[in-house]
Order: C-alpha cells, then structure tokens, then sequence
C-alpha cells in the first residue's frame, strides 16, 4: 500500500482526521477538490479560537500545519471512482492516478440545492443562511425571514425567532394542524404568499418581493437546503446511507465507520445538524480510531 490512510476531501473534518493521523506517523494522503461547503460565507462564528475568521483563512492555516508533518501528501484534484481491494482501498483521480491505502476517511462533504427564486443563490452564506448559530448574532433584532420548504421549517422559524422578528414565509405551503398556534407562541409571523424574488444591492438583502407586489423588507433569509453528497464515490463502494432531515446522512458508529469495514466518514456527510465544530470533532474521532484500528486490528 501507498499509504496508511487515504482522506477524500481537505475540508475542516478531513484535515482534523488527517492532522491526528499524522501526529500519529502514519502515512496519510489528502485528496481534495478545493470546493469546502462554506466558501460562500466571509465568516465562520462559533469555531473556538477562529470566532469571525475567514473559512478559507483557517483552512489554509491547517493545511500549512499539517504539511509539517512527514508522511502527509497532499494532492489537489477531484476523487472520481473508489473501490475496496484486498484489505485496503484504492481511489481513482479524475486525471487517471490511482491512490492506495490499508484505510479510508469520506470527509468530502454536501452540496446544498436552493429553492429557484431569483436572488436567492447570490446571496447564500451572506444574508440568505441556514444556521442561526453560525450567523444569527449578526443580524441580531433586526427584521428576519424563514423560507418554508418541509414541515420542519416551521421549527426552524421558531428557533430564529430568538435572534430578532421572524416571518415564516410559506411560498405557497399550508401549515399542519397545530402549528399556527406553535408559531403564534413564538412570536413568529406568517405570510402566505409566493415569493417571487429578493431585493437588495450586490448580496446584502433588503427585501423579498412577492407575486402580487408586495414586498416584505427583511434583512437576513433562512432557508433548509436540499443537500446532497458532493461525491458519488460513497454510493460506489457500498455504504449504508440514511434519509436525514435535509438529506442524506453516510451511515457510522461511535467510532465514525460505515458499514464498510475500514473505511470512515466524517463531517457534514455523516451528520446532522451541521457546524464547524462538529466537522473538527468528527474528523478527531475518526481519525483517532481509524489509528487504533491501524494498531490492535478491526
């Protein structure tokens, strides 16, 4: 085998797995496609110690870390085929390498399908967001939006309530029994209509504009994506994956592997709900006993 471990996706879980790998000396191989699922944000709240910093600033900080560290390559490309061989792994690279390894970490994340409303895609990771522990402080008080898309949506307008005025935005939807009241309680308003597009200089929002002309100004917009995974190579090699609340979720243990021995997923693809945070952890745990599966068997 090339290497001990072979990490598909450089990500914050992929490169927390492949930093403890190596403090482990272990012989690691990063492949990543350089397409993080929060690129489109400026800021990341929440990560201690990186409160506010650029996504891109502290990826690039880890990745500098880690290439400290003897053992680790890094190679920067998309993984287009994966399959179990022998007792190990091996991943294709669109340009034709192949990477062997006696293990595998999936850490190449989601990628979110927005609702097609115009104005809605420029300003994803900006002022149209997801979570409001990631981005809520920041548009504290002022008038928030929930864009209905499942029947949790309404859960999700209750919890932004606590940042600021909240309008639930049904798009046409119909509340379930019950929820009106649940919405009521919370301070949460709701309007029916159909949304026809945003408004607002570059990505900073304004408003949203209805289909009969109306417009409700708003000045952040949440919204629950449809995502799905970013790579098709988990489907490939045969793991068990689970209908999540916004999409699918790779099945894993306590330990973060699949239900392909040897082979672990980490990050938002093998979770729910999603943060930085998580990402970090799960990476640390996946790569933690990846290695003690590397030392005492399994």
């Amino acid at each position: 085998m090339q290497h001990d471990v072979v990490i598909v996706g450089g990500a914050f879980a992929g490169l927390a797995a492949a930093t403890y790998l190596a403090r482990a000396r272990r012989r690691v191989c990063v492949i990543d496609a350089g397409q993080p699922r929060n690129r489109f944000a400026p800021a990341s709240h929440g990560f201690l110690g990186s409160d506010g910093s650029e996504p891109s600033s502290i990826l690039a900080r880890a990745r500098a870390q880690l290439a400290g560290y003897p053992g680790v390559t890094f190679i920067e490309g998309e993984a287009s085929e994966a399959t179990v061989r022998g007792d190990g792994f091996a991943v294709s690279l669109a340009g034709g390498e192949e990477i062997a390894a006696r293990k595998a970490i999936l850490a190449f994340g989601l990628r979110d399908e927005l609702q097609p409303i115009p104005g809605l895609q420029e300003r994803w990771g900006r002022t149209v967001l997801h979570c409001p522990y990631c981005h809520g402080f920041e548009f504290s008080d002022r008038r928030l939006g929930v864009l209905f898309r499942t029947p949790l949506s309404v859960h999700q307008a209750c919890l932004v309530a606590e940042w600021g005025p909240t309008t639930l935005f049904l798009n046409g939807a119909a509340l379930a029994p019950g929820d009106a009241e649940r919405l009521a309680r919370h301070g949460v308003t709701v309007e029916p209509g159909r949304v026809a597009r945003l408004l607002g200089e570059g990505s900073a929002l304004s408003g949203a504009e209805f289909e009969d002309g109306r417009v409700a100004e708003l000045a952040a917009l949440y919204v629950a994506p449809q995502s799905c995974l970013a790579s098709p190579i988990a489907e490939r090699l045969g793991v068990a994956i689970d209908d999540g609340p916004a999409g699918p979720i790779i099945r894993t243990d306590a330990d973060k592997m699949t239900s392909v021995p040897g082979l672990y997923a980490a990050g938002d693809i093998a979770r729910a709900p999603h943060s930085v945070s998580w990402a970090v952890a799960d990476g640390v745990t996946a790569g933690t006993s990846l290695h003690r599966a590397l030392v005492f068997g399994g």
